[in-house]
C-alpha cells in the first residue's frame, strides 16, 4: 500500500471521528516513520493549564485557581491554606509562592 493512501485512509478515520486528535497524530508520525513525542501525564497537562482566577479570588486568586483545576470548591482550598498556615506557616509560603509562579488568566 502506498504511503498516500495509508495517510488518506487515516485522513478518512480521523473525519469520521474514528480517531481523536492524539491518535491521528500517532499513527501518521508512524506512517512517516517521524519520532513519537510522548504525551505528558494528566497530572502534568493540569499543573501546566492551571491559572489563577480573576472572578473567585480574595486576595490573588490563588485557590480560585487551584478549585477550578481540582474541580472542588475553592472554600474548601481556603480552608486547607489556613490549616497549613497553622502548621508551622507552610501554607503561606505555598501561597506566595504559587501567587508568583502561577500566570493570571
Amino acid at each position: 500500500m502506498a504511503l498516500s493512501d495509508e495517510l488518506a485512509k487515516l485522513q478518512d478515520l480521523h473525519a469520521r471521528g474514528g480517531l481523536t486528535d492524539e491518535e491521528f497524530a500517532r499513527a501518521k508520525a508512524r506512517v512517516l516513520n517521524e519520532p513519537v513525542l510522548p504525551t505528558p501525564p494528566p497530572a502534568i497537562a493540569a499543573a501546566n493549564a492551571m491559572r489563577r482566577s480573576r472572578a473567585d479570588s480574595w486576595l490573588a486568586g490563588v485557590c480560585g485557581g487551584i478549585a477550578r483545576t481540582t474541580g472542588i470548591d475553592s472554600w474548601l482550598v481556603r480552608l486547607l491554606f489556613c490549616i497549613l498556615i497553622l502548621c508551622g506557616g507552610v501554607g503561606l509560603l505555598v501561597y506566595i509562592l504559587l501567587w508568583i509562579f502561577v500566570p493570571m488568566e
